[in-house]
């Protein structure tokens, strides 16, 4: 990452304003990548859960809290920081 500042601020300083935004565009991809990958990984949290409810016929505790925090963090993560728009609809 720090290679990738020394070259955003050498193009800002050489008036080298595309390669600038190409640059910053490649963070924003980099970012959504990894918020989809967070949420991912949150959501085959929530389906092993569910479906070990739905085999075992059963809830626990701590499947419930499980459940729960995954659907606060996928909703957390889901909503982009305009607030107005969502990663996956």
């Amino acid at each position: 990452m720090s290679q990738e500042l020394i070259d955003l601020k050498r193009s800002i300083m050489e008036g080298r304003y595309d390669d600038a935004l190409a640059i910053v565009d490649e963070w924003e991809w980099m970012s959504k990548e990894q918020i989809l990958q967070k949420i991912e990984s949150f959501l085959v949290r929530l389906l092993v859960h569910l479906i070990k409810n739905q085999v075992e016929e059963r809830l626990t505790n701590s499947w419930a809290a499980s459940i729960r925090d995954s659907v606060l963090k996928i909703q957390r993560l889901n909503i982009k920081a305009n607030k107005t728009s969502y990663y996956i609809n």
